[in-house]
């Protein structure tokens, strides 16, 4: 049991770092409440769960090609400043009707957080190294069952920190006015666009001076 829960504390220690899946659950959450906001998360989670499937497969060190790693890269800035730029421009229309009635799609919360994990080379370097680590350590001490449990109580983490997130978010929503909500908007745009142009650059590095 403390093994677990050990495991659920990692997977928790994994999400709390700022970054743009955090930052994307707090738009989302100011816009349409706390379902909007963990959805992007839950969409994330999906993302994280082939990776970690891939790991266990051996079949992500296909996606350890230079040529691979720069079109994830890529691809990430084009989502990341996309999505970005959208928040920062529809900062300005925020008003208390959208607050308490957000028409947004479900399912594009969802996809906005599978597609943001998922083109995130980052993850592939994170689950590689730290999930990657683990199964190994793992997979000499523990039958499957066992790992199949430890590998639920990293996602059980990350699911916990979601609805932490989600829930700050929705309470960010009716507790802070208009303006304030609006400031918060703009600056999880600017921080998606920041962390876009860090995956462009990377890109770029990767494509040109590699």
């Amino acid at each position: 049991m403390n093994v677990f829960i050990g495991y659920i504390f990692l997977g928790l220690s994994l999400s709390a770092p700022i970054g743009p899946i955090n930052a994307a659950q707090l738009d989302k959450g100011i816009r349409g409440g706390f379902l909007h906001a963990w959805l992007v998360g839950l969409g994330a989670i999906s993302a994280d769960i082939i990776y970690m499937l891939l790991v266990y497969f051996g079949v992500i060190h296909l996606l350890d090609a230079p040529f691979v790693r720069a079109f994830l890269w890529l691809f990430g800035f084009f989502v990341l400043v996309y999505t970005g730029v959208e928040s920062i421009k529809s900062a300005g229309m925020i008003t208390a009707s959208e607050m308490r009635d957000s028409e947004a799609s479900l399912a594009k919360s969802y996809l906005a957080g599978f597609l943001m994990s998922l083109f995130n080379p980052l993850s592939i370097l994170f689950w590689l190294g730290i999930y990657g680590s683990i199964l190994a350590k793992a997979v000499s001490e523990y039958p499957l069952q066992q790992l199949l449990i430890y590998s639920g109580a990293i996602i059980l983490g990350i699911l916990l920190w979601d609805v932490c997130m989600a829930a700050a978010s929705s309470v960010f929503r009716k507790l802070l006015t208009a303006r304030v909500l609006k400031a918060i908007s703009v600056l999880s745009g600017l921080s998606l666009v920041a962390f876009g142009f860090y995956f462009g650059v990377q890109a770029v590095r990767m494509l040109f001076f590699h």
